[in-house]
C-alpha cells in the first residue's frame, strides 16, 4: 500500500471547523487505499501568539525556553485532528518529534533534521492508523526541544516522504505556486511546474509559499512536491526536476520586507578586518545574503550587507565591539526585489530589461546581487508595488 505525506499549514487548521474539514479531506484519500501521514502546523497565528507571550514576561526571551514553548502549537493541532478523526470512524495516533525520535542539530529556532525513526510510523501504518506528526520541531542530540524556524512543518514533512518512501503533497491556503504572490499582484498567473532551482531561489528570497529548505531536501532526494489547496480539487503545482520544462527567461518573482542593510562606511581597506567582521557574524549564526564593496579611495572603502530584521540587535551589538558607532549606518526601509528564471542561463539582457523598467519608474536600486538563475536588487519600500506591477506586466508572470 502506498503511503503519503501530507502537509497541512496553519491556516489549513486555524479552526475547529477548518480541522474538521482537513479530517473529512484525510478520510477521502484513506478510502483510496492510501496509508497516510499528516503533519500538521499550528492553528492559525499560534505561534505569534506564543511569541507575543513571550516578549510580555522577557524583551529577550532565553532561546531554549523559547523553542519550548511554540512547539507546543503544533502539538495542540495534531492531537485536535486525531480526536477529529476517532470521532468520525477512523483511527488515528498523533506524535510529537520526541516520540517519533525526529533528531535535529543546530541552534534553537534554526536547527535542520538529522535523522527520523520511520519504525515507529510504519509499526502503526501496519495497523491501518492514520499518523499525525507535529511539524516544526525536532530533538536535539542532549533531549533538547528545537524548532526548524518559520514554515519548517513543510521541511518535517518533506523529510518524513523520503524517509518514508511516499508522496509529498503540500496543502496551503492558495492554489499552487505563482510566478507572483497573487495577494501583491492581482493578474499573478499559477504555474503547473517549477524546477527545484528557481523554486528554492524564490523561497530563499521570500516567497512564502514553502519552506526553502523544504525544497532543498526535495532537490538533495529527487523527491516532488505538490503543492496546492487545502480540501480542494483545482489542480495545484508540482515542484520537480523540471528538465523537460520550457525555460522562461523568468518565471517568478520574490520581495522581501524582513531584512535591514548595514552599510559600514569609511572603514580601513584591510582584508583582515573584513574576514573578522563576517566571520564573527557567522559565529553569531546570522545569515548574510547581499554583500557589496566599493573600491578602496585613500585606502577607505564601504561595506553593505543585509541581514534578517529580527538579528537588528544582535548585529549591532556584534560590530560595534570592534568597530566605531560613528561609522555604522542602519537601513531599515529596503525591499529585497528578485526576478528568478532557468532561462537566464540562455537568455540575454534580462538585467538590462530589469533596469529600464526600474529607470522608467524612477525605481533606485540600493544594491544588487546576482546568480546564474536570479537578479536581487535592495530598493525602497515604497516603489515596491510599482516595481511588482511593472516587472510582472513585462515578463507575463
Amino acid at each position: 500500500m502506498q503511503t503519503i505525506v501530507q502537509k497541512y499549514g496553519g491556516s489549513s487548521v486555524s479552526t475547529t471547523k477548518k480541522i474538521e474539514k482537513v479530517a473529512k479531506s484525510i478520510i477521502e484519500k484513506k478510502k483510496q487505499g492510501y496509508n497516510l501521514v499528516v503533519v500538521v502546523s499550528a492553528m492559525g497565528n499560534t505561534t505569534n501568539e506564543l511569541i507575543k507571550l513571550s516578549l510580555e514576561v522577557s524583551k529577550a526571551p532565553d532561546k531554549r525556553e523559547l523553542d519550548a514553548l511554540i512547539a507546543t502549537g503544533e502539538m495542540v493541532s495534531s492531537s485536535l485532528l486525531a480526536i477529529k478523526l476517532k470521532d468520525l470512524g477512523f483511527d488515528a495516533i498523533s506524535f510529537n518529534a520526541f516520540q517519533i525520535n525526529l533528531k535535529t542539530n543546530g541552534i534553537y529556532g534554526k536547527s535542520s533534521i538529522s535523522d527520523i525513526d520511520e519504525d515507529i510510523i510504519n509499526s502503526q501504518l501496519k495497523k491501518g492508523k492514520i499518523v499525525i506528526i507535529a511539524g516544526f520541531q525536532g530533538i536535539s542530540d542532549d533531549n533538547e526541544i528545537t524548532t526548524l524556524g518559520r514554515g519548517g512543518s513543510d521541511t518535517s514533512a518533506v523529510a518524513l516522504s523520503v524517509k518514508l518512501n511516499a508522496k509529498c503533497e503540500i496543502y496551503t491556503d492558495v492554489d499552487g505556486i505563482y510566478g507572483v504572490d497573487p495577494r501583491l499582484y492581482k493578474e499573478a498567473k499559477k504555474l503547473d511546474e517549477i524546477s527545484y532551482e528557481e523554486m528554492l531561489e524564490l523561497a530563499s528570497l521570500g516567497a512564502g509559499v514553502m519552506h526553502a529548505r523544504a525544497v532543498e531536501l526535495g532537490q538533495k532526494y529527487n523527491k516532488e512536491i505538490y503543492v496546492g489547496l487545502s480540501c480542494s480539487n483545482i489542480k495545484g503545482t508540482y515542484i520537480t526536476e523540471g528538465l523537460e520544462m520550457e525555460k522562461r527567461a523568468v518565471s517568478g518573482i520574490a520581495v522581501s520586507d524582513d531584512d535591514i542593510a548595514i552599510n559600514i562606511e569609511n572603514i580601513d581597506y584591510d582584508i583582515n578586518l573584513i574576514a573578522k567582521i563576517f566571520t564573527n557574524i557567522a559565529k553569531a549564526n546570522i545569515n548574510v545574503d547581499m554583500i557589496s564593496q566599493t573600491m578602496p579611495f585613500n585606502n577607505k572603502i564601504n561595506i553593505s550587507f543585509t541581514v534578517p530584521k529580527a538579528d537588528t540587535n544582535d548585529i549591532l551589538k556584534l560590530l560595534k565591539t570592534f568597530i566605531s558607532f560613528d561609522n555604522i549606518k542602519v537601513d531599515e526601509n529596503i525591499t529585497k526585489f528578485s526576478v528568478v528564471g532557468m532561462g537566464m542561463k540562455d537568455s540575454s539582457g534580462i538585467a538590462a530589461r530589469l533596469f529600464e523598467i526600474f529607470k522608467e519608474n524612477n525605481i533606485e536600486i540600493k544594491m544588487i546581487t546576482t546568480s546564474e538563475i536570479r537578479i536581487t536588487c535592495a530598493i525602497d519600500s515604497k516603489y515596491k508595488e510599482v516595481a511588482i506591477s511593472n516587472v510582472a506586466k513585462f515578463f507575463d508572470l
